[in-house]
C-alpha cells in the first residue's frame, strides 16, 4: 500500500470538520479518504495545540520586558559613568590650569 503523504492545510480542514461534530468520524473518513484513526489523531493534535499562538505571544512579551528591563539597569549605569566623568574631567582641567 502506498504511503500518503497529506499536507498541513489539509490536516487542519479534516481536523476542524471533526471538532465541528457535523459528520461523524467515520463519515469523514469517507468523505476525504483518510483512516478514522488519523482523523481522530489530528483532531487531537489540534486541541493540542490550539493555545499555541497565544502562549508564543505571552513568551514574547516576557522577553520584551526583561530586555526593557536590561536596557533601563544599562541607561541607569551609563548616566552615573557620563556624570563621574563630567565631574572628574572638570576637576583634571582646573587642576592643570587648562580650558
Amino acid at each position: 500500500m502506498i504511503r500518503k503523504k497529506h499536507s498541513a492545510s489539509f490536516k487542519a480542514k479534516v481536523a476542524l470538520d471533526a471538532i465541528k461534530g457535523e459528520l461523524t468520524i467515520a463519515e469523514l473518513s469517507n468523505k476525504y479518504g483518510v483512516h478514522p484513526t488519523q482523523i481522530s489523531a489530528w483532531k487531537a493534535s489540534l486541541l493540542k495545540g490550539i493555545t499555541l499562538p497565544f502562549e508564543q505571544s505571552q513568551k514574547e512579551n516576557e522577553y520584551d520586558e526583561k530586555y526593557v528591563e536590561a536596557l533601563e539597569r544599562k541607561t541607569g549605569q551609563l548616566a552615573i559613568e557620563n556624570d563621574f566623568l563630567k565631574k572628574n574631567w572638570n576637576a583634571f582641567h582646573k587642576k592643570n590650569g587648562s580650558k
